[in-house]
């Protein structure tokens, strides 16, 4: 049998063909991490214990025997204390954080330890708290209370502030930070064709806004919390403020509030204001720079391609001889 040689093609026909086809990029769709159901059933247990810690006195009765076991509050911190690891560790395995996300966490955590010691003893200047905000905004709510709780133990550990009210400090800074991320609008860097809705809209100066006034309120949120850990136990105040386990939860509530206003009003004032300062001023930037390293860690970041130019045919003049 002959075999006809093959017949040479022209120069422009091939050409079109030995010119490489553009390949499908893929797009990093980063994503603040999500809790698992172990996550979500540790952070309830840990949140519920932490309600009780802190409550217990406005709910307990006339004559309640609640304080004459003032002495095992260590025991109960100590158990918040493994709750709260708990959650730690179940996020991080649920989430599947890479080695990038571990470090910036780490980095997150080293970073706000780092800047607690700045305002320490200065009239409530904490400016930690501003950095818990964009965090948690950024990563979400999961991520932002691993994150608080973790930079409240490095900031105790390295100002020695180790004590029976360091778990509560931490569970209270866990639910600083995961507020943040609970706040309406894009936690995290949406995707380039993520629909309006489930992402939202608010961005910018509004972004900025809506953070600085949460920080506002959420100080003093932080600082009643706080109050309720100590305010039990402070036998040596005046009676028109101090806990009377004798009174009832009308009564408690007015010796309460008139505690926080004389004690931790001008502290919590100090904390909203630089929160808000920092927010304002620094808030912006960190955003951005936040929202780029989740992208290069890629938190939990599904790979997606997008349709380039279909392949053409291959014919019996693209084949070689």
């Amino acid at each position: 049998m002959n075999r006809h040689p093959a017949e040479p093609l022209p120069q422009a026909h091939s050409q079109a063909h030995s010119q490489p086809r553009p390949q499908p990029r893929p797009q990093i769709q980063s994503r603040p991490i999500r809790l698992g159901p172990r996550s979500i059933a540790a952070l309830a247990l840990v949140s519920a214990v932490g309600v009780a810690g802190f409550g217990w006195p406005l709910v307990a009765g006339p004559g309640s025997q609640l304080s004459a076991h003032a002495q095992d509050a260590p025991w109960l911190f100590a158990g918040l204390l493994v709750l709260l690891v708990g959650v730690v560790t179940a996020t991080i395995s649920e989430s599947g954080l890479g080695p990038k996300a571990v470090a910036m966490l780490g980095v997150l955590a080293a970073t706000g330890a780092a800047l607690r010691p700045i305002g320490a003893g200065t009239a409530g200047i904490e400016p930690m708290f501003f950095l818990m905000v964009l965090s948690g905004r950024v990563l979400g709510p999961g991520f932002g209370f691993v994150l608080g709780a973790i930079t409240m133990f490095a900031s105790a550990l390295l100002t020695g502030g180790v004590g029976p009210w360091m778990p509560f400090q931490m569970l209270s800074m866990g639910w600083f930070a995961m507020g943040a991320g609970l706040l309406p609008g894009p936690m995290g860097v949406p995707p380039a064709r993520a629909k309006p809705r489930a992402w939202g809209r608010l961005r910018g100066r509004g972004e900025v806004g809506m953070l600085a006034a949460y920080g506002f309120v959420a100080a003093f949120a932080y600082g009643t919390v706080m109050n309720l850990a100590g305010w039990p136990f402070m036998d040596s105040l005046a009676s028109t403020v101090a806990f009377d386990p004798h009174d009832g939860l009308g009564g408690n509530l007015a010796r309460f509030l008139a505690y926080c206003l004389a004690t931790s009003l001008g502290w919590d004032l100090g904390r909203a204001v630089v929160t808000v300062v920092l927010t304002l001023a620094l808030g912006p930037t960190l955003l951005k720079a936040l929202r780029r390293a989740t992208r290069r860690a890629a938190f939990e970041s599904p790979v997606t391609f997008e349709p380039g130019r279909s392949a053409a045919p291959v014919t019996p003049d693209d084949r070689t001889p």
